[in-house]
């Protein structure tokens, strides 16, 4: 029987990796944040100038920016639930 689990300690500048993937995760929901506003200001515009195609391309864009949201900020979590998924296999 093999048993393997992940080594935190195992190569030289895993720290300094946790701390770009963490500083990625960040830029990440920066920009989902940045998206939803402007996804909704073009939601806005839209429906106030009754164009449909505008105002569903805003509808859109909010959903998106909020599934990449929901990605950035669940990514830790979803990779555990899998990780652990997997072992169990």
């Amino acid at each position: 029987m093999i048993d393997i689990d992940p080594n935190g300690t195992g190569l030289p500048g895993i720290d300094q990796l946790r701390t770009i993937v963490g500083a990625v995760m960040t830029i990440g929901l920066i920009l989902a944040v940045l998206a939803l506003i402007i996804a909704a200001i073009i939601w806005g515009f839209g429906a106030n100038s009754s164009n449909p195609h505008l105002a569903s391309r805003g509808k859109t864009g909010v959903l998106i920016a909020c599934g990449a949201a929901v990605v950035c900020g669940a990514s830790v979590t979803l990779t555990n639930f899998f990780w652990n998924v997997g072992q169990s296999v």
